[in-house]
């Protein structure tokens, strides 16, 4: 337990609010759902995520012998929520929350090389880590849970219990025999009956509870869609042009209690404001 701590101390100098540790194991269920989402084709043209998913959902076919799973969560989060996610007026654009700060993956790259510095040099000498940020093969939410930060919601993001869900996620899978973070409870949080993701989502994305078809999702069509937007989405996506932030600015647990960061972060001073001129 003291290396869990002193690798979580380090987490949180260089910047990182959230952390945890779960033992490596296979993601089976995770495997099931994640085979069913691709059969269906509801990734789209992101074939990325098609590429072997046995090994995304395995971190010993990864990184050969590992043994834990480390979670970190970096707050993007630099204002307050709308009081009405509604698109902005006529001639403007919408930018989601997360793409108005610092490049997150060249951040959380640099916090990432420094904690498996730290944990091959001088935690457990000889380990091997690796780590990524939002690529690569490995499922960063089910190993979030896992660890004990919080749970999946209904629009299937990651949701801290007492912080929302504006955080970004990275992992390092490593050799190192790490102390595993308290487990999530039986009675942790959850969605309970609130389904106002579900019912304000302007394309109908996602489906049901937990389900989300990625060609319907408004950040998919303005970011990861190549070629034209369908038609049929037009209505909706007029006024956004990279992302959507509806699904959380309307969850009960960000409007409650999403923290605001004031303090210096790892990701500096936001870079655009949330609309910008579309001329």
């Amino acid at each position: 337990m003291e290396l869990h701590e002193k690798l979580e101390a380090e987490a949180r100098r260089l910047g990182c609010g959230w952390f945890g540790v779960a033992p490596a194991a296979s993601l089976d269920k995770d495997l099931v759902a994640l085979r069913a989402w691709l059969e269906a084709g509801q990734h789209g043209d992101m074939e990325w995520l098609a590429r072997d998913p046995q090994r995304r959902c395995d971190p010993n076919q990864v990184v050969e012998g590992c043994r834990s799973v480390v979670v970190l969560g970096l707050n993007y989060l630099r204002e307050a929520l709308p009081a009405d996610p509604a698109p902005p007026p006529p001639g403007m654009g919408r930018i989601s929350k997360y793409a108005r700060t610092r490049d997150y993956h060249r951040v959380l790259e640099k916090i990432l090389k420094s904690l498996a510095r730290y944990i091959d040099n001088e935690l457990f000498p000889g380990a091997t880590t690796r780590g990524y940020v939002d690529y690569g093969p490995v499922m960063e939410r089910p190993w979030a849970a896992r660890a004990g930060i919080g749970f999946v919601g209904k629009h299937t993001l990651l949701i801290h219990p007492a912080e929302g869900s504006f955080h970004f996620l990275a992992v390092l899978l490593t050799t190192a025999d790490l102390q595993s973070s308290h487990p999530v409870q039986v009675d942790m949080p959850d969605c309970g009956d609130c389904r106002r993701c579900i019912d304000a989502c302007p394309t109908g994305a996602i489906t049901e509870p937990w389900k989300l078809d990625a060609r319907r999702c408004l950040s998919y069509l303005t970011i990861e869609k190549e070629g034209t937007i369908d038609e049929e989405f037009w209505p909706q996506t007029a006024g956004y042009i990279f992302g959507c932030d509806i699904c959380q600015d309307v969850c009960p647990y960000n409007r409650k209690r999403a923290v605001v960061r004031q303090e210096p972060s790892p990701l500096g001073a936001p870079l655009v404001p949330a609309a910008v001129p579309l001329a």
